[in-house]
């Protein structure tokens, strides 16, 4: 599989990021192992984890699961180093994880800590912070965003102590780079400034929702993520499995995420079946696989971007990896860009 550079970090990592969210919910462990195994196979060895997955939904005796099944892999298997991992501190108000508490220096190093042991390593490549303490529109919060309560000095203040604890992580090898989730473009270049001026840990990546169905990446972000060669680790690039077609004509298939959780995330919404089926249309005119187009349109966005593929079968994650290879035409882009004017923001 292709490489890409990793921004500024000096690693090279496969084109498409394997995600692990539905392991210990919707896929056992020997499944997921499996998934490991077939992604090896195909050169991916980069890896996408989070403290309190697996999702759909998160409970309290599920948290920390899948960093177990990842880490029960390298132990059995010995190919920690083969792999690339990133993973996620859980933000404020997630009552399930240390009974929501904010991300600060305490709760960062024992996050780190936590994920270290269950993923029986001694370093993490990528450690993220999963939501920003101030809050932000991600996960539909847009529609009623309102940043007026925020508190610019705390919040800056919060980021300095945040850096100054990853710097001591750094140093002490237990982390290699950190990234940001769910972030926006004012709260990024905070970041950003705050550690050049005080020659702190520079964010290396931005993990943020991403797909044809949702592109509010498109503008400030995207200006920033190219002038600071900051890549997008693009989540849900298939919408959560909208653009797979599964659920087309307001269906839900057994076993699949939308049965356990039956909104989406909020993407359930009455404009989003017409924008599906324009994709889906688009799709089978060209004589492509809905999944690989969807993805490969991810991939070919004017920024750096690494679509992070989930599956819940290997079956469905070998279809996803075939969009490695996958360039999508002129012709093609046009009318996924004349799609999304129709249909700019299905949910």
């Amino acid at each position: 599989m292709r490489k890409v550079s990793l921004g500024r970090t000096g690693l090279e990592v496969s084109c498409l990021c394997l995600g692990t969210m539905t392991w210990g919910s919707q896929n056992d462990q020997d499944e997921a192992h499996a998934q490991i195994d077939l992604a090896c196979e195909r050169g991916v060895q980069f890896m996408d984890t989070a403290e309190m997955y697996p999702v759909a939904p998160v409970l309290a005796e599920t948290v920390g699961r899948t960093e177990r099944i990842i880490g029960n892999w390298f132990r059995d298997s010995g190919r920690r180093k083969d792999w690339i991992v990133a993973t996620k501190m859980t933000g404020e108000g997630m009552k399930t994880v240390r009974e929501g508490e904010p991300v600060c220096r305490d709760s960062l190093l024992r996050a780190v800590e936590g994920s270290l042991r269950r993923l029986r390593t001694d370093y993490i490549d990528i450690y993220q912070l999963h939501w920003p303490n101030r809050g932000s529109y991600h996960f539909r919060k847009n529609w009623a965003y309102d940043p007026s309560h925020q508190d610019r000095a705390a919040t800056l203040a919060n980021m300095e102590e945040v850096l100054e604890t990853l710097d001591e992580l750094v140093k002490a090898g237990k982390i290699r780079h950190f990234g940001l989730s769910n972030e926006t473009a004012w709260g990024m270049a905070q970041w950003l400034r705050l550690a050049e001026e005080k020659g702190l840990p520079r964010a290396q990546t931005l993990q943020n929702e991403y797909s044809l169905l949702c592109r509010l990446y498109d503008t400030d972000l995207a200006e920033l993520s190219v002038n600071e060669n900051l890549p997008l680790l693009a989540y849900s690039p298939l919408a959560a499995g909208l653009l797979s077609g599964k659920y087309a004509g307001d269906v839900t298939p057994d076993g699949s995420r939308r049965s356990r959780s039956p909104e989406l995330g909020g993407r359930i919404t009455p404009r989003v079946w017409e924008a599906v089926s324009g994709y889906l249309a688009i799709a089978k005119a060209h004589g492509l696989d809905p999944v690989q187009m969807a993805l490969a349109f991810v991939a070919s966005r004017p920024f750096p971007v690494i679509p992070i593929v989930g599956a819940t079968s290997t079956a469905q994650l070998e279809t996803a990896l075939g969009a490695a290879d996958l360039t999508l035409s002129p012709e093609i882009q046009a009318e996924i860009a004349a799609m999304h004017k129709a249909y700019p923001m299905p949910f």
